[in-house]
């Protein structure tokens, strides 16, 4: 058994540590382990990618690496030709390493395949002849909504194989909102399952789907894939199942050679009331972003790495760092299906410990979560073959960040903490493992060719440094979106019209620290807060709360105040089995205080015995601030538990009920 004490003594030593560099050994042999490539990609940014570039094997070379004559519509790798597909499979399978596994993909319930890149190569020629014996081809948009299983990879795959841009859907999804981006994207197919696992229940898809796809006239075909069983009506002459599809199909089918700016993939944004934004990315500039960053921020050696993302492959993350940047590096993946708590709490380790994991990438709502289990799970694990570690999604508090680095790295693993978008392809801001300190709470600088600049958000000019301001992106780079799909007002509206069209409007409020330029990434804009002219970050004092010994994880909204604007409410999970008091409220505000100054102190502590979260783990601030301001809830089935809003809601009003 872990000593809950001792652990808690050492995290507070270890929070008196400001740099964590790489351990020797580790620096020794990294792929990168000083900063000359900084430096030479900064004395020509477009000529270092375009070395990059050649990381790929292009069918035609390109002749320009970048064309800015029409901003913010910037094209890369003009008149070059490759194909996604090819540089994921083929050329491995070419180069003699079809026998290497992929992915060792863990089902829920615990079944195992080990798909090599020979399987997927095969399974990936007979999807795409599937495709076009209905009649898909180039530029057709075909929708993905599948669970995390292998089928879901060659679906993608096979979509870059013909040149028809995917528009995968997150699994948790409703129905309803596979509809809406089928439609907007006027999607010509739509590839899901028969039914869903999750936790141990099965829910029905097809049936799902069915209520909500007759509308849509360009829906021609849906593919069916059999995987949990149960009832599945099929449409006569629409619906095929995809395994009939794939046996029926010819065994080979050539990869479409494709401009270096064909549409790769459509991604819809989530969690808005606003209407979804289709960002679009193309092939050439995206598959070199992806290609160099998971190669280098990972520190990844192919013939040796075990890697895992735990990402879903409905996000960018699984896009880019399960998909298309580890396939194109050759990388064996571990690809689970399940959820993190399911069949056990200790899932994750077990299965870094079965598959022999050496690279592990998650969120830190998820690394909460586990610190919130118990150190007792990792520790049941031989955990020793892991070798760096990750995190993704959102700031990790310095909290999360060091009990990452104590219980799952050892203390020996470098932690790569990584800021990126949707709408920039890859990572763009972290630390080179071999070459750069880690700094708990820091997301580190700009990766080689990356430009970032801190403004102000009314001048547009540059603050000092610890000086809060907002996040920019001042140079174009290969893997950034390249419009808004059917959209290009919009996306010229919603990125470049605020700072001009050669400066990217992130949307993150951010600061830089004067002595190394490492920046922290503080939070969306509206997770700014102005209580009394004075602007707060949420993820500020959420960390402040979370470092309190006996807070597992806390949410922090802005809630509408008469006398100062805004107030601060925060929603906070105890460790273990906790009670909230009031005697505990005044100790964690008191806790804030000292950490931040009491402005920060929260005026309103709400006990949760969880989060709204989606099933990838991000938590959903915006349904926090809907229920304490008393408004009525949108759609909430895309939560991991849609229960948790009405626990909460009758929380809000017992504390409405008390404060009365």
């Amino acid at each position: 058994m872990t000593d809950t004490g001792h652990l808690e003594q050492d995290l507070e030593a270890l929070l008196q540590i400001e740099n964590f560099p790489p351990p020797a050994s580790f620096a020794e042999h990294a792929r990168i382990h000083d900063r000359s490539v900084h430096e030479a990609a900064a004395a020509d940014p477009v000529a270092w990618w375009a070395e990059q570039a050649k990381a790929l094997d292009w069918f035609t070379e390109p002749t320009t690496a970048l064309d800015d004559s029409n901003p913010p519509f910037y094209t890369w790798f003009k008149g070059g030709t490759l194909n996604a597909s090819y540089n994921a499979v083929d050329r491995h399978v070419l180069a003699g390493n079809g026998d290497r596994v992929a992915f060792h993909w863990h089902g829920e319930e615990g079944e195992q395949r080990a798909v090599t890149y020979a399987d997927l190569h095969r399974d990936v020629q007979r999807a795409a002849n599937a495709l076009k014996a209905r009649g898909i081809g180039k530029g057709d948009v075909v929708g993905i909504f599948l669970p995390m299983i292998p089928e879901v990879v060659v679906a993608m795959l096979a979509c870059a194989r013909i040149g028809a841009p995917h528009n995968v859907v997150f699994g948790g999804f409703s129905a309803e909102s596979v509809h809406e981006r089928m439609e907007v994207s006027e999607a010509k197919a739509l590839i899901t399952v028969d039914s869903a696992r999750r936790k141990g229940k099965t829910a029905p898809v097809k049936t799902t789907v069915d209520d909500v796809m007759g509308s849509l006239d360009t829906l021609e075909t849906i593919f069916v894939v059999q995987h949990g069983g149960g009832d599945c009506p099929m449409q006569d002459g629409r619906d095929v199942f995809w395994g009939d599809a794939l046996a029926a199909a010819d065994d080979e089918c050539e990869a479409e050679p494709l401009d270096a700016e064909h549409p790769l993939f459509i991604l819809y944004s989530s969690g808005s009331t606003a209407k979804p934004k289709g960002i679009q990315h193309t092939t050439g500039g995206y598959l070199t972003g992806v290609a160099w960053t998971h190669k280098h921020v990972f520190d990844l050696r192919p013939e040796e790495d075990v890697y895992w993302c735990s990402a879903d492959v409905g996000w960018i993350t699984g896009h880019s760092y399960i998909v298309y940047g580890p396939l194109m590096n050759g990388t064996t993946s571990v690809m689970f299906e399940g959820a993190p708590d399911y069949p056990h709490k200790g899932i994750w380790w077990e299965l870094c410990e079965q598959y022999g994991v050496t690279l592990f990438y998650t969120a830190p709502t998820a690394i909460r979560a586990c610190m919130k289990w118990g150190a007792d799970l990792p520790a049941q694990h031989d955990l020793s073959k892991l070798r760096l570690l990750g995190s993704v999604g959102e700031p990790i508090n310095p909290k999360a960040w060091l009990w990452y680095h104590k219980v799952i790295g050892g203390e020996r693993c470098p932690i790569v903490d990584t800021w990126w978008q949707t709408e920039t392809g890859h990572i763009m801001i972290t630390t080179l493992p071999g070459a750069q300190y880690g700094k708990p709470g820091s997301a580190g600088t700009p990766l080689p060719g990356v430009y970032a600049a801190i403004v102000d958000p009314d001048s547009g000019e540059e603050v000092p440094d610890g000086t809060q301001g907002l996040l920019t992106l001042t140079r174009p780079w290969p893997g950034m979106l390249r419009t808004l799909f059917g959209d290009d007002d919009r996306y010229v509206s919603t990125y470049w019209e605020k700072f001009g069209p050669q400066t990217y409007f992130v949307g993150d409020a951010s600061k830089r620290d004067a002595d190394d330029g490492y920046v922290w990434v503080i939070g969306r804009v509206d997770d700014v807060l102005n209580v009394s002219g004075h602007r707060m970050s949420t993820a500020e004092i959420e960390s402040a709360i979370v470092s309190h010994g006996k807070v597992a994880e806390s949410a922090v909204i802005g809630q509408t105040d008469e006398d100062t604007g805004q107030a601060v409410c925060a929603f906070v999970t105890l460790e273990g089995d906790l009670e909230g008091t009031p005697d505990l409220e005044a100790e964690i505000r008191e806790h804030v205080a000292q950490r931040i100054g009491k402005l920060a102190r929260p005026k309103r502590i709400v006990w949760a015995d969880d989060l709204p979260k989606t099933r990838s783990g991000k938590i959903m601030r915006r349904l926090l601030k809907d229920i304490a301001e008393g408004r009525a809830l949108g759609d909430v089935t895309t939560l991991r538990d849609p229960g948790v809003m009405q626990q909460l809601q009758g929380k809000i009003a017992e504390a409405q009920s008390d404060e009365g």
